[in-house]
């Protein structure tokens, strides 16, 4: 089993990626050809890289079962008002 973030997803990160590439490279330029923006989107490429770490995931196995109970939890109280609230 892969532990993944519960609030977002792989693509997720793509966004993030293209958006921070529209916001420094594409939006704040004018280009004249292909070959300049080619040459931007390497360059930022390059400085992207070298100042990039691996993700430290902290997500265990103990913090998704304490999820599940959770969700559990509210499942059953959600039940327990509905049938209440039904009963009445």
């Amino acid at each position: 089993m892969v532990y993944t973030p519960v609030h977002a997803s792989w693509t997720n990160q793509i966004e993030i990626f293209f958006s921070i590439v529209q916001r420094k490279v594409v939006a704040p330029n004018d280009f004249t050809d292909l070959d300049q923006i080619r040459d931007q989107l390497r360059a930022f490429e390059d400085r992207y890289n070298a100042a990039a770490q691996p993700f430290q995931w902290k997500f265990a196995p103990s913090d998704l079962d304490d999820l599940l109970a959770r969700l559990d939890r509210h499942t059953l109280d959600r039940q327990e008002e509905s049938s209440a609230a039904s009963a009445t």
